[in-house]
């Protein structure tokens, strides 16, 4: 059971270091592969789906790192 909660945590880790360098503070995804846009506007689509991605992985990485304590 502790090394499947690793696993987890590992996958988790990696998946969330990935999702949160794919984000760009300021611009919108083209931003973070040299396009720039200077004007706010609301996360529509893959970035929606990629900022869900990150909350999602940061919760369960913290779930993970909190069971393992206890195992």
């Amino acid at each position: 059971m502790a090394n499947t909660v690793q696993v987890i945590q590992i996958i988790a880790a990696v998946i969330l270091i990935v999702s949160i360098l794919l984000q760009h503070r300021g611009t919108g995804l083209g931003g973070a592969f040299g396009g720039e846009d200077l004007s706010y506007r609301s996360r529509r689509g893959v970035e929606r789906l990629l900022f869900r991605t990150t909350i999602l992985f940061a919760a369960v990485f913290v779930v993970s790192a909190i069971a393992q304590l206890f195992l």
